[in-house]
């Protein structure tokens, strides 16, 4: 049993909560909660797991490699307030952008998002709404950040999610590829459900603060706005983002 945060191994799992570079050179990052480790087990993503003493006592078997903590130390490790009692090392998955754009129907595109609870909360709905991959710019939060993991509820297992040097050049390509290409956009007059949603389309959504850039906005077939009452200005990215998902999901 381990009964000392100065263990390599614990030290490697603070490490790999905290720096998204550590994460991708070992192709690891932290999951934590029985839901979302069982998951991982069932799918066989989990590297290795540390499991509470007390936690170890009552859950019976675990298939995948595990260790044991003592209470006390696997609390102060733990990056949750009410800590669940387990802590998983997943294996990132080796995906290419260039097979989801090839096969894809419906696609949601992200410029320089920053907030880890809207990325994870943009990921779960896409896979609830039916969505075929999604798509961020370098510039954005790391999916694999412990707080975007754990607002996912799981769906960073299963929803496709890639990254790209270069998003404008990306979204060039789909515009040859036949996607209608959905820019939200302030300036825009038409709403957002009068769109053409019939064929191959990909939402573009921009930074919390600041919205898409120029150059990815110039590059949509169709600026849209989500119509808004009182003294609003805009809405939440995440929410924005459902909206334009679902009314995908509706017209199919």
């Amino acid at each position: 049993m381990i009964t000392s945060e100065n263990n390599a191994q614990l030290k490697n799992i603070t490490a790999l909560m905290k720096k998204s570079k550590e994460r991708q050179q070992q192709g690891l990052y932290v999951v934590e909660g029985r839901k979302m480790f069982m998951e991982a087990c069932e799918l066989g993503l989990a590297e290795k797991a540390y499991l509470s003493e007390s936690y170890a006592s009552e859950c019976g078997s675990v298939t995948c490699e595990h260790e044991i903590v003592s209470d006390e130390v696997f609390n102060r490790i733990a990056e949750t307030v009410t800590p669940q009692g387990v802590i998983a090392l997943v294996k990132m998955p080796e995906r290419d952008v260039k097979d989801i754009t090839e096969k894809a129907q419906s696609l949601l595109l992200l410029e320089d998002l920053q907030d880890p609870g809207n990325l994870g909360t943009m990921i779960r709905t896409a896979e609830a709404a039916g969505m075929d991959g999604v798509i961020l710019s370098k510039t954005s939060v790391d999916i694999y950040n412990p707080k975007v993991v754990r607002s996912t509820m799981g769906a960073v297992f299963r929803m496709p999610v890639f990254y790209v040097d270069d998003l404008l050049g990306l979204v060039k390509d789909i515009n040859l590829k036949g996607f209608n290409t959905l820019a939200t956009h302030l300036s825009a007059r038409k709403a957002y459900f009068e769109a053409d949603y019939s064929g191959k389309t990909a939402i573009l959504i921009g930074n919390e603060g600041n919205g898409l850039s120029d150059e990815i906005t110039a590059l949509a077939k169709e600026k849209v706005i989500i119509p808004m009452s009182g003294k609003v200005e805009s809405l939440n990215a995440s929410i924005a983002a459902a909206l334009m998902m679902y009314e995908i999901k509706r017209h199919r």
